[in-house]
C-alpha cells in the first residue's frame, strides 16, 4: 500500500497539483467584480463550481453562463476549457510515455510496438501532435458554426465568430458550456448546429493515441494498435446504440421528441447520444426525459469516452476489457484475448480495480447528496455520474442543491476527471514481484 501511495504521489500528483492550480487561479479570477454582471453576486461557491466545471470540461453550471458572466467571465471560462482540454489530452499522453518507460525492457518494447504512438523520449511529439489536432478540429467546427450563424441566423460576423469559437471549444474540449440559456435547445431542429458540435465532441472522445494511430495507418485497419481497434469500435457501438435506445424510448414523449418530424427525432436523439460521451450540451429538455432514458444517459456516462481524450468516464477501453474478462470466464478460456492479442492479467486487475472504484465513488457521491438534498434518487442519481463523469447534463436541479450539494458535484468532478488517470498511471508503474506464493485455495463465489 505504501508502494502504491508513492507512485501516485510520483508522476501522478504534478497532475492533480496543475489542475488544481489552475482551478484556484480560475476561482480567483470568476470571483473578480469584473466578472460578474452588474448586480450580481461574485460569490466564491459559484466561482469555484464553475472554474472546476471548467478546468475539468464537465460544463455543470449553477448560473446562466451568459447573463451571469461578463465578456471577461465568459473568456476566464473560454481559456480555462482549452487549458483542461489540451491539459488533459497531454498529460495522460505524457502518463503513457512515463509508464511505459518505467516497464521492464521487453513489456516497454510490446507496448510501443502496440501504441505505435508513445515511447520514451516522446514529450515533445506528444505536445506538438495534440496542438495540431486541438488546433486543427476546433477551426473546422468554428468556421462552420460562423458561417451558419452568420448566413442562417443574420448575426454579425464578429458575434457569430465569437460563438463560433466559443461553442467549437466547448465541444471538441467536451465542456459542455454554452452561451445561450437552454444550452442550445433553440437549435434543435438545425443539423448544420447540432451535427458540427455533435461530431466535435465525438472527435474530442477519442483521444490523441487514437489520431496517432490513424494518422499513421489509416488506410491500413490491419495495422490499428488494439487500443485504437477498441476505442473506435465501442465508440461506434455506444453512439448508435445510445442513440437508437433514446431515440426509441422518448418518440412519443411530448416534453422532448414527440413535437419533431421523424427525421429530427432521430437527430435530437443522436445528439444526445453524443452528449453523453462527455459533451453535456443538450438540445432537448432533460427534466422532461422518461426516467428509462435518464438510466440509459447514466450507462452512457459513466462509460465515457476514450483514453488520452477530453471526455471523461471510466473509459470505453475500461468497459471493453471488462467485457473482454466477462466473456473468457463464460468460455472457461484460461486467457483473456482480444483482436488475438491476450490481455495481461495485470491489466486485467487494473481494469477492474478502476471501475470498481468509480462505483464507489458515485454510489458514495449519491449517498452524500441524498443526505444534504431533498431531491429523489433518479434526479441525484444522474447529477452525480454526469459529475463523476465530467458530462455536464442535468435534470435541472444543479442551482438548487445548496452550497454542500454544490461542494460535493465539485469534488465529484475534480476526482472525476482525474482519478481515472493518475489511478490507471499508478497502477501501472505500481509492479511487484515476489520470490514466494502462497498456497492456493478457492472460496466460494456466486
Amino acid at each position: 500500500m505504501k508502494n502504491l501511495v508513492r507512485q501516485i504521489n510520483t508522476p501522478s500528483r504534478v497532475v492533480v497539483a496543475a489542475f488544481l492550480a489552475v482551478v484556484l487561479s480560475g476561482t480567483a479570477l470568476l470571483s473578480l467584480p469584473i466578472a460578474v454582471e452588474a448586480g450580481r453576486e461574485a460569490s466564491l461557491t459559484s466561482a469555484l463550481f464553475t472554474a472546476t466545471s471548467a478546468v475539468c470540461v464537465t460544463g455543470l453550471a449553477v448560473q446562466d453562463t451568459a447573463a451571469h458572466w461578463t465578456f471577461f467571465g465568459e473568456m476566464v471560462i473560454l481559456v480555462l476549457m482549452q487549458i483542461g482540454g489540451f491539459g488533459i489530452m497531454s498529460l495522460a499522453s505524457i502518463l503513457a510515455v512515463v509508464v511505459s518507460g518505467r516497464l521492464g525492457l521487453r513489456a516497454r518494447l510490446n507496448t510501443q510496438a502496440e501504441t505505435k504512438t508513445l515511447g520514451p523520449g516522446d514529450v515533445r511529439r506528444v505536445l506538438v501532435g495534440v496542438a495540431k489536432v486541438t488546433l486543427a478540429v476546433e477551426t473546422l467546427i468554428a468556421v462552420a458554426l460562423t458561417a451558419r450563424f452568420v448566413i442562417g441566423y443574420g448575426e454579425p460576423f464578429g458575434r457569430a465568430a465569437y460563438h463560433g469559437v466559443f461553442h467549437a471549444v466547448s465541444a471538441f474540449t467536451n465542456a459542455g458550456f454554452a452561451l445561450w440559456p437552454d444550452s442550445i435547445m433553440r437549435f434543435v431542429t438545425d443539423p448544420w448546429v447540432c451535427l458540427p458540435l455533435a461530431l466535435g465532441v465525438v472527435a474530442g472522445g477519442l483521444g490523441f493515441p487514437v489520431y496517432a494511430v490513424l494518422r499513421q495507418n489509416w488506410r491500413h485497419p490491419a495495422r490499428w494498435s488494439l487500443h485504437a481497434k477498441i476505442t473506435l469500435g465501442m465508440t461506434a457501438i455506444l453512439l448508435f446504440g445510445g442513440a437508437t435506445a433514446i431515440t426509441v424510448t422518448e418518440w412519443n414523449n411530448p416534453g422532448t421528441l414527440g413535437p419533431l418530424s421523424p427525421g429530427l427525432r432521430i437527430l435530437a436523439g443522436f445528439f444526445h447520444s453524443a452528449m453523453t460521451r462527455s459533451g453535456g450540451l443538450n438540445s432537448v429538455d432533460i427534466s422532461q426525459m422518461n426516467e428509462n432514458s435518464w438510466l440509459i444517459s447514466d450507462v452512457l456516462m459513466f462509460i465515457g469516452a476514450g483514453s488520452a481524450s477530453t471526455g471523461g468516464g471510466i473509459k470505453v477501453t475500461t468497459f471493453a476489457l471488462l467485457a473482454y474478462v466477462i466473456l473468457a470466464e463464460l468460455r472457461g478460456e484460461p486467457d483473456v484475448t482480444a483482436g488475438r492479442r491476450r490481455i495481461p492479467e495485470q491489466l486485467q486487475r487494473q481494469t477492474l480495480t478502476i471501475a470498481l472504484l468509480s462505483v464507489a465513488s458515485v454510489a458514495t457521491g449519491t449517498f452524500v447528496m441524498m443526505m444534504v438534498t431533498p431531491f429523489k434518487l433518479d434526479r441525484v442519481l444522474f447529477e452525480v455520474v454526469s459529475a463523476f463523469g465530467t458530462v455536464g447534463l442535468s435534470t435541472g436541479i444543479t442551482p438548487d442543491v445548496g452550497t454542500s450539494g454544490h461542494l460535493v458535484l465539485t469534488a465529484l468532478m475534480f476526482i472525476g476527471r482525474l482519478g481515472p488517470v493518475t489511478l490507471g498511471a499508478a497502477l501501472a508503474l505500481h509492479i511487484q514481484t515476489r520470490r514466494f506464493r502462497y498456497p492456493e485455495e478457492r472460496p466460494l463465489v456466486g
